[in-house]
């Protein structure tokens, strides 16, 4: 008798030590950006995801200013994950502006896209009076232009202002030329080359956004080309990568046009403990359809290109998820 009641014990003594090790589900707050852009479809996307192993599982969606905020947020450790162009988080190691020192706590939790390419739309009747065909035309054509950039505050803002500047057309120089310089958002932008205001948009979005699209049908524009050396040089600054939209993309785009794209990821810190790490990796990769069907510009996710970043370390689950499922050695 003794003996069958310890055995029992001993029996739920092991059910209590197995019922301890059974992990807790993800409960995460991901800071996006614009609460009706594609981040705040990301994070649906990662939520279903998680949801998919785990309905107990949660990824709460937090609406902020876009991906500086976000890794600001996590380097004072007010959220759990970030999602972050690689080009914002570039500047965030180096501690360039806007922020005022590097940030060395940052991890990778996975690549989202990396095919987010740098458009210059020009006025096609200036382009053809003045024989512009590339952004290192413009300074030396005298034209006078209005040239629409993203908002201050915007990597894309940045990134424009770097390779205009590279290619000898500041401000100033626009200026100087009888141009000006104006600020505004993608859907901003093409309503004031519509409206007439503009005769300029630059921004880097998926190739046939509905912005560009708006621009491309509503107007007669061209697709300007980036010298090799000024997409070599952004690069090198802002991780951004190479990228090709394809000939006939747009209605007066009959070749190739290679640029530099944007890529985005979710990124945390290595207070983010590692089985949480573990699990949201794991779901993302093996339910990665979930976060491929939020908007046709993802279906080219893929497991492959979600371990294909260079520019931070893994997070320690992230990594033990990712060996685990073969995707990195």
């Amino acid at each position: 008798m003794k003996k069958s009641f310890k055995a029992v014990i001993a029996a739920i003594g092991m059910c209590a030590i197995a019922g301890s090790a059974v992990a807790e589900s993800v409960t995460v707050t991901l800071s996006g950006g614009n609460p009706s852009g594609l981040w705040s479809l990301l994070g649906a996307g990662i939520d279903r995801a998680v949801k998919a192993d785990d309905p107990s599982g949660v990824v709460t969606y937090q609406a902020t200013g876009g991906g500086f905020a976000n890794i600001a947020l996590l380097g004072a450790g007010r959220t759990d994950l970030g999602l972050a162009h690689d080009a914002e988080i570039k500047l965030a190691l180096a501690g360039e502006e806007p922020f005022k020192a590097p940030i060395n706590n940052l991890q990778a939790i996975g690549y989202m896209y990396n095919w987010a390419p740098m458009h210059f739309f020009l006025r096609k009747s200036i382009a053809d009076e003045y024989g512009i065909d590339s952004i290192d035309d413009l300074a030396k054509s005298g034209a006078a232009i209005r040239v629409a950039n993203n908002n201050a505050g915007n990597i894309v803002a940045n990134i424009t202002t770097f390779m205009l500047e590279e290619a000898g057309y500041d401000e100033a120089t626009i200026e100087a030329n009888g141009g000006v310089l104006v600020r505004g958002g993608s859907a901003q932008q093409a309503d004031l080359i519509t409206d007439g205001r503009t005769d300029m948009v630059i921004n880097g979005i998926f190739v046939g956004h509905s912005s560009f699209r708006k621009v491309d049908k509503s107007n007669e524009v061209v697709l300007l080309s980036v010298p090799q050396e000024i997409i070599e040089k952004t690069n090198e600054k802002f991780g951004t990568g190479i990228y090709t939209i394809p000939g006939e993309s747009y209605a007066n785009q009959s070749d190739d046009v290679v640029t530099v794209a944007l890529g985005a990821m979710v990124i945390t810190t290595e207070s983010l403990p590692e089985e949480t790490g573990y699990m949201l990796a794991k779901d993302i990769a093996e339910n990665i359809d979930e976060i491929r069907g939020v908007h046709n510009a993802m279906k080219q996710l893929t497991p492959e290109l979600l371990v294909s970043q260079t520019t931070l370390p893994f997070h320690a689950g992230a990594k033990r998820a990712y060996m685990e499922l073969g995707l990195i050695k």
